[in-house]
């Protein structure tokens, strides 16, 4: 077989099977090579590239344009890492309201949102089980840790979207909740059996393949006892091909996470590299290969398969055949150009305006049914004016601020300067708490370290005490200066004042017997699953008894 000459109609076939990231607030000469001379048909969105809705409806705009006008036979995909738990309650704080009814109502309002600012593809449901608490990448991003509660939840909100005209994406396929590796990092080996994921991990993937998802995205992560070797199932044809496709019966579009993690980008942990894992991915049998930020990778890898296509590594025919699937979803959820709005609306802003006004109230009402109580020792919740007396203060401690992970932080965008020096170690969040709190009581903000001592003073005139954890299984100092506040009240007599323990990330902060019986009988403990203004807000209406927490736990903390 001759190998075919890279033609511009091949150029434009190759383009519609990446996914890539660019850097700014407006079209960047980056973005338009690779839309107007590499006919790169999906984009994907992130922070760095959004300051509101109406900036975004424009570069989405501007975007479009650029395609339109370089003849791209369809609209873009245009893409987003939106798995909310900011604005709208992310995955296990809708867990735990119980109901995948609200979360099948806000999937909804949040892909109007997208849809309105012009993104038609969202990569969530997070579909993984977090069968591991010490897991660093996926936490609350899961919906729980057991395997029929995910899947139906997954399911509640891939509908939400699809029904708004969002195209959701179920990952990380074959599942990435049972490691404590970060993939951002390195790549995790899990080792299990073809027979066990066939009752855990792949549980939420056969309902969401069930109810019609459009996409899947594969994880880098190794499964050597069902692959045989440690090759990343993203870049695994008996993954991808064999797993997903033949076995489960997938039709829809697989997309890759980004291959600028270290897992793939980084031979040092063990990864082959982005060009060659463009190369391979493909050749598993995905779709689209997805790569967020760096300008030469994207030439690199797009050039790499030109030269693999040259060289009859990769058949045209099967890219063609992938690319039926691909043209059948942004049929579905990008429509044709006579769909895309490129003019100014006047009016546009006033109607997202209210639009959000509308699903902020969805989401403040979701947001109290997710939050938990774990338990009351002592009936402390709600706390009672009486224990604020004129003389009496509020005293609120929260850990200093550090990444968790590469998926979720930096949280609020300001905490880290140049260099790396902290600007704010309170973090805006815990900021946002403290003027909630401060709106209600008079209020002593103290930030604690692993390195800080008590002061001698700081239980002197307080009437109440909130001590906020983060992830405090992981970051076991936080857990070490709550044992040593609590010897000091003790020692101070003060046992009769209320304290509540609040968990702001991971609800796995107290785990055990042995946590739970040191303060289970004397504190009140709760959990937002999110530390965010939102989640905070709630938690403080409950505090203070203006609202019930409704919550219940989705995870086992035994």
């Amino acid at each position: 077989m001759t190998a075919p000459i890279i033609t511009e109609a091949i150029k434009r076939d190759v383009g519609q099977h990446f996914v890539f990231g660019f850097h700014g607030f407006e079209v960047s000469q980056n973005i338009k090579t690779l839309i107007q001379d590499y006919y790169i048909g999906n984009v994907i969105l992130m922070k760095r590239n959004i300051q509101s809705a109406g900036q975004t409806r424009k570069l989405v705009q501007d975007l479009q344009l650029l395609a339109k006008e370089a003849g791209h036979e369809r609209p873009l995909l245009i893409g987003i890492d939106q798995e909310n738990g900011a604005v709208f309650p992310g995955a296990m704080a809708l867990a735990a309201t119980g109901s995948p009814d609200d979360a099948k109502k806000v999937s909804t309002a949040s892909a109007i949102e997208l849809k309105m600012v012009g993104i038609n593809w969202v990569y969530a449901p997070v579909a993984d089980i977090n069968t591991d608490s010490r897991n660093p990448v996926i936490g609350v991003r899961s919906f729980g840790d057991d395997p029929n509660k995910v899947a139906t939840f997954a399911v509640a909100v891939s509908r939400g979207s699809s029904s708004a005209g969002v195209a959701p994406t179920g990952k990380h396929f074959p599942g990435h909740g049972d490691t404590h590796v970060d993939s951002h990092l390195a790549l995790p080996r899990i080792l299990k059996s073809k027979d066990q994921i066939l009752r855990e991990e792949l549980v939420p993937f056969k309902s969401l393949i069930a109810s019609g998802i459009p996409s899947i995205m594969t994880g880098h992560m190794a499964l050597p006892l069902i692959t045989g070797d440690d090759t990343p199932c993203s870049l695994s044809r008996k993954i991808t091909t064999d797993l997903l496709k033949d076995e489960m019966g997938f039709k829809g579009v697989v997309v890759t996470d980004c291959l600028e993690m270290d897992a793939i980008a980084e031979p040092e942990q063990g990864g082959c590299g982005i060009q060659e894992g463009a190369f391979r991915a493909l050749k598993a049998g995905a779709d689209i290969v997805m790569i967020c930020h760096t300008f030469e990778r994207h030439i690199e890898a797009v050039e790499g398969i030109y030269r693999a296509l040259e060289q009859g590594q990769i058949s045209v025919d099967e890219l063609r055949d992938s690319g039926e699937r691909i043209a059948r979803m942004k049929k579905n959820f990008a429509g044709q150009w006579s769909n895309i709005s490129l003019e100014v609306e006047p009016a546009w802003d006033a109607i997202f305006a209210k639009v959000h006004a509308t699903n902020l109230q969805l989401s403040q009402e979701v947001y109290l049914r997710s939050t938990t109580i774990v338990w009351n020792g002592g009936s402390v919740i709600p706390l009672n004016a009486d224990y604020f007396k004129p003389d009496k203060r509020l005293l609120l401690l929260t850990p200093k601020m550090e990444n968790v992970n590469r998926a979720v932080d930096p949280g609020d965008g300001t905490l880290i300067g140049p260099g790396g020096v902290v600007r704010n170690t309170a973090g805006a969040s815990y900021l946002a708490l403290a003027r909630a709190v401060k709106k209600r009581t008079k209020l002593d903000h103290v930030v604690f370290s692993a390195d800080g001592a008590i002061l001698a003073d700081i239980l002197n005139g307080v009437g109440g005490l909130i001590f906020v954890m983060r992830n405090a299984d992981l970051k076991r100092w936080q857990l070490e200066y709550l044992e040593r506040l609590r010897l000091r009240i003790k020692e101070m007599q003060l046992d009769s004042i209320p304290v509540i323990l609040l968990s702001s990330c991971g609800p796995y902060d107290l785990r055990g017997a042995a946590e739970k019986k040191t303060y289970e009988d004397w504190t009140g403990y709760m959990a937002t699953y999110e530390f965010t203004a939102e989640a905070f807000e709630a938690a403080v209406r409950v505090m203070f008894g203006e609202e019930k927490g409704l919550g219940v736990m989705p995870v086992d903390l035994i």
